[in-house]
Formats: structure tokens, C-alpha cells, sequence
């Protein structure tokens, strides 16, 4: 989800593996060579800082004063859900399915192993189903941001929906890897809704078009396939008007979405919420490639602080003075605020949990369709 990351945090526009790894590398490449000679003369920064110090308190104060917020979201908002995440070591989806025999982790998520055993991705479709998990805290400050009138957009990475489930407007919401809430034939590409889907897999069969008889697969982006238009084409208008950005519950590890970062301009402050640093480099080679810098001598904008993504949004609401209104958004939807805090600590466990039992399920419908072909 990553991060935490997503289970389709891999995917990019390229249409295969090796032309994946030769974009990246490019642009790896030219983020480096593009900042090469200033970055090797000096790690002071080259102009004036923009925040006078790199902590959260800082971060809300500049804040305060914004009104075209983008939040760049991964896994990490939706685990407190009870959502697994897809990558961390150990927990993740993708490290429990390594135990079982699998053609790799990922499989459930590429066309040609979707097309032959569509079973192991509808038995994830159906645990992570719009509507069947709750939103977390972060989800609703999310919400909070366009009730106040500060969020740009949110650029997230996940597929769970649990943004529109939360009520942010769907026009706010970029979902960089697909969404549930509509769906295709992968033969004659006629559309279906979300309850037509919802209603074949959870009587745990594979939806088939009512036209041609293909598989129905729900518009979520599997590799080698391209990300949505409205990504790019929003990429290209909304990170020119971006005052302040949100970076939080992600491993930044993916392209494209780990380059979004970059495409603010270069007096926008950038405030990391995560568990674990990443997006920075200790490397003088990447200061001038849009790396985030906290921790250097050359920052001048960007501010990381390290808690869950829940305990850092509430932390950033006090700071806002916005914490009643999360409250009663909290209550006016049926959450218990007490109930949330206590619930964030057995949180790891669960979703480990999930997991663990999720990948089990998904692994024997593999198996189960290997046995029939024998």
C-alpha cells in the first residue's frame, strides 16, 4: 500500500519490464546531471530558506497561510484501516505470498497471469472492496483540507477508494493507479459499474461481460499497463499552483509517482509524514535532482516528521487549531475519536494478520487452477 506501498505502486507507463527500468534510469540520469556542478560546489543552500526551521510546528505555521495543498498519499494512510500494505518487509502482501508457489508475488497484478487465473485478484478485489473498511484519520483530514479550502489535490497511490469513502470531492482525488468504481471487458471494452462487480465476486465467482462473455476487470492499472489520462493531465496543471505539499505514508520508491516531488516549484515546502525517511539522499549528485533534503545543510524547504500517518495528521490538526473540527467531522461520521487512539496499537498486528490469511487465500486459488490444468 509501502510506506508502505500500494499493490500497484510498480506501475508506470511503460508497456514492459526492461523499457520500465530503461525510463527510470533516464530519468534517473537526468535528475542527477541536471543539478551536477552546483550541487558538487557547495552543500550550503543557494538561496534563503524558506521555512525558518525544518519541524512540523514550522510546517503548520507556513501552512496556515495556504490555499492550493497537495497531498501525495500511499499505503501508509490505510493501514490503521486494517488494510495490508503491499511491500514491507516481513508484513506486506507481496512478503507473504514469497512463501507460497506463486510465479512471483506480483503475478496477481500482470495481465498475462490475470487473464489465465483471474481467481487469486478478485479474492484481493473482494477484501479490499469500497465500502467494506472504514476511513481512517488521515482520510478525513484529507476531507478537512477541502472543507477549509485548502487542497489542491490529493495524488494517491492507492486503489481501496477510501478517499471518495471519507467524502472528499471526487474531483480533488487523482487515483494514480486505478480505482474499483468502474470496470471493463478486457474483450470489447464495454463498461460496467461498481455494483455490478461487487455483486458476482462476493459470491466469490469471475465477473464475465453480459455481451461477449470476457472477463470484467475493475479499472485498476496492472503492470505494463498505463496509468489514467486525468493523472498526467493533471500532473502538467496542478504542481505549477501548488503553495505547500504533503507527502505521507509512501516509500517513494516508484516511478512516475515518486517524481511527483519534484515538480513543485522551488520555494513550496515539503512535509514528509511517515515511519520510516525516504525520498532523501546522502549522495551530492542527487541535491540538484529534486531529492528531498531534510537533513542536509542544502535544505531549504522540506521538513520530515517521523510518526504513523494518523498520529502526525492529528499532531498537525492541533497545530492548525483545527482539531475540534476533526473531532466533529470524526463524529458526524460515526467514529469514535477514543475509539480510534486505542485502536491504533493493535493495529500492526491485525493487519499482519490480514495479511498473512489474504495471501494464504490467494495462493490456494492459484494452486487450485494449476491442479485443474493437470
Amino acid at each position: 500500500m509501502a510506506e508502505s506501498k500500494n499493490p500497484t505502486d510498480d506501475k508506470t507507463d511503460p508497456t514492459s519490464d526492461d523499457e520500465q527500468e530503461e525510463a527510470t534510469l533516464v530519468q534517473q540520469l537526468m535528475n542527477k546531471f541536471s543539478g551536477l556542478f552546483g550541487s558538487l560546489k557547495s552543500e550550503e543552500p543557494a538561496e534563503d530558506p524558506v521555512l525558518k526551521s525544518f519541524d512540523l510546528e514550522t510546517a503548520a505555521e507556513y501552512m496556515s497561510k495556504c490555499s492550493n495543498v497537495i497531498v501525495m498519499a500511499g499505503a501508509g494512510i490505510s493501514t490503521s484501516a486494517g488494510i495490508p500494505d503491499f511491500r514491507s518487509p516481513g508484513t506486506g502482501l507481496y512478503s507473504q505470498l514469497e512463501k507460497y508457489n506463486l510465479p512471483f508475488p506480483e503475478a496477481v497484478f500482470h495481465l498475462d497471469f490475470f487473464k489465465k487465473n483471474p481467481k487469486p485478484f478478485f479474492l484481493l478485489a473482494k477484501e479490499l472492496y469500497p465500502q467494506k473498511f472504514t476511513p481512517t484519520p488521515t482520510h478525513y483530514f484529507i476531507r478537512l483540507l477541502e472543507e477549509k479550502k485548502k487542497l489542491l489535490r490529493v495524488f494517491t497511490q492507492n486503489i481501496d477508494s477510501l478517499e471518495r469513502v471519507a467524502g472528499v470531492t471526487a474531483d480533488k482525488i487523482v487515483e494514480a493507479h486505478g480505482t474499483f468504481f468502474t470496470s471493463r471487458c478486457l474483450d470489447c471494452q464495454q463498461e460496467y459499474d461498481l455494483e455490478f462487480v461487487k455483486e458476482i465476486i462476493f459470491k466469490d465467482e469471475i465477473p464475465h461481460c453480459t455481451k461477449c462473455n470476457g472477463i470484467v476487470k475493475p479499472d485498476i492499472v496492472f503492470f505494463g499497463e498505463k496509468l489514467p489520462a486525468r493523472f498526467s493531465d493533471l500532473i502538467s496543471t496542478d504542481f505549477d499552483k501548488a503553495d505547500f505539499l504533503i507527502i505521507i505514508g509512501t516509500s517513494l520508491k516508484v516511478a512516475p509517482f515518486n517524481r511527483l516531488l519534484t515538480f513543485v516549484n522551488k520555494d513550496c515546502p515539503r512535509l514528509l509524514i511517515n515511519m520510516e525517511p525516504v525520498g532523501n539522499s546522502s549522495s551530492p549528485f542527487d541535491l540538484g535532482s529534486g531529492a528531498l533534503l531534510y537533513g542536509s545543510k542544502a535544505n531549504r524547504r522540506d521538513v520530515f516528521h517521523q510518526s504513523t500517518c494518523d498520529e502526525g495528521v492529528t499532531k498537525l490538526t492541533k497545530l492548525l487549531a483545527w482539531e475540534d473540527d476533526l473531532d466533529k467531522l470524526l463524529k458526524s461520521e460515526g467514529i469514535s475519536v477514543e475509539k480510534v487512539k486505542e485502536k491504533i496499537s493493535t493495529i500492526p498486528d491485525q493487519t499482519e494478520q490480514n495479511a498473512d490469511r489474504l495471501a494464504e487465500q490467494m495462493a490456494k486459488a492459484s494452486l487450485d487452477n494449476d491442479d485443474k490444468k493437470d
